[in-house]
């Protein structure tokens, strides 16, 4: 008798079955198999010639033996230091791939409304064809032609806004009450940087980070004003660009503006940022010479060796996964690691905020030193590291940390995190030799009060 399809199909998918079943078994002990976390906190090949089969390894092989090519080398001569200097902005710069310049039509303001103290206005910048970015600022009573005064361009944390640096209300009010994606979810008002500098008199500038608040994609119907920026950031990769990069060539436009108003001193211009703000400013601050005062409210920490020791596995086998693509510089660490461009600002007046690892922070007293201007950088660490004896310095920072871990060897207190007024306002005012405009800015916390610089 002739044998049909189905019959045949009855009679295979049993066998199929069973033979899946049983090459299931003999692989499920290798994955059924506990994890020995603390065994495999640190990377390490099994090979007796120290190679790695997993990429993982390999990568943490590269890693271990990173040497940027334009490292700062504390040894430098101020001559060779210079010299540096000048080699790193030009590296930076081929970085930042930024387009061709484009003939576009003047930034054009919107409205002005007065505020208790300054008057705010919106503007439009057309930074480059098909682009348009909402900007505020803050101009004090103080600001006229007559009597120009110093600016700072303000940049928030990775969920800030314009909105929120500037005290003004979201533009998208329909969160959900847990929702921590939105500019006003946690310490809210010490982030209004903009509002600070302000009232302390200087002309405040707000802004945006692609992919957020008024840049971001149908926020008014998501309930939050950021964009899937990793997405966003992978398709500017993909075109030779990368999301710094953006940032910082619409800020760079803005910054050209702001020195040619007839109430900004163009010679008093300075830079604020925030946790990611950090990160447009450093570019902007090593690519424009012409800043003369930088407020890096975050820590300062070696990304190369953060990426380096944090290793350990959860329960699952995965280890602590990178931050979001947002942050990469494609070709950076060939190149420098973040304290190496922190250190090229030397010797343009520096405070940072929230400290980090001691070794890392050395490097930029040595920048300061080396420039002949060591009382021109001024460094606080978060106020539970103030003191030397609860920090873990003077000890390399081991591999197989977990991300917590990881915060803890770099002196970080993540719950502080936050911009930190009452020690960046009046640093820069009295670096830009303003008026004390006393306490514009919320103050310090009780742990940190008793701890500020006299």
């Amino acid at each position: 008798m002739k044998k049909t399809r189905r019959h045949w199909r009855r009679m295979v998918r049993p066998g199929i079955i069973a033979i899946a079943v049983w090459m299931f078994a003999l692989v499920m002990p290798a994955f059924g198999q506990k994890l020995d976390i603390e065994k495999e906190r640190v990377i390490q090949s099994g090979r007796p010639d120290g190679r790695h089969a997993s990429t993982r390894g390999f990568l943490q092989h590269l890693m271990r033996n990173a040497k940027p090519k334009l490292a700062f080398n504390p040894e430098f001569t101020p001559e060779e230091f210079e010299l540096w200097r000048l080699q790193v902005r030009a590296k930076l710069l081929e970085l930042m791939n930024f387009p061709d310049p484009v003939p576009q039509p003047a930034p054009r303001k919107l409205w002005a409304q007065e505020r208790k103290g300054y008057v705010l206005e919106k503007w439009e910048l057309y930074p480059e064809p098909g682009s348009v970015v909402p900007f505020l600022v803050l101009i004090p009573e103080n600001a006229t032609p007559e009597n120009p005064a110093p600016a700072v361009m303000c940049l928030p944390g990775s969920s800030g806004t314009k909105e929120n640096l500037a005290g003004e209300p979201p533009l998208v009010a329909a969160f959900e009450p847990d929702d921590r994606n939105h500019d006003g979810w946690l310490h809210a008002e010490r982030n209004q940087q903009a509002v600070q500098f302000a009232r302390a008199g200087f002309v405040a500038v707000a802004v945006d980070h692609p992919g957020t608040g008024e840049l971001s994609d149908l926020a008014m119907h998501r309930g939050s004003t950021m964009d899937d920026r990793s997405t966003l950031s992978r398709y500017l990769i993909d075109m030779g660009r990368s999301y710094i990069a953006l940032s910082v060539f619409q800020k760079r436009r803005i910054l050209t503006w702001l020195r040619e108003q007839p109430y900004v001193d163009g010679q008093r211009v300075g830079v604020s940022g925030h946790s990611l703000g950090t990160e447009s400013l450093l570019v902007l601050a090593v690519l424009d010479p012409q800043i003369q005062g930088i407020v890096w409210n975050d820590y300062l920490a070696s990304t190369i060796q953060r990426a380096k020791v944090s290793t350990m596995p959860n329960q699952r086998g995965v280890r602590p996964a990178a931050n979001w693509l947002g942050h990469s510089i494609p070709g950076l660490w060939e190149w420098f690691d973040y304290p190496d461009l922190v250190a090229a600002l030397a010797p343009r007046p520096l405070i940072v905020t929230e400290g980090g690892p001691t070794h890392s922070l050395n490097l930029v007293r040595k920048a300061y030193q080396i420039a002949g201007a060591a009382e021109n950088v001024s460094i606080h660490y978060y106020p539970q590291y103030h003191d030397p004896a609860d920090r873990r310095d003077g000890k390399p920072i081991p591999e197989g940390l977990s991300s917590a871990e990881w915060l803890d060897y770099a002196n970080v207190h993540a719950a502080h995190h936050y911009f930190k007024g009452y020690l960046a306002v009046p640093w820069l005012t009295r670096q830009f030799q303003l008026p004390d405009p006393g306490e514009v800015y919320p103050p310090a916390p009780p742990e940190a009060a008793q701890k500020l610089p006299k």
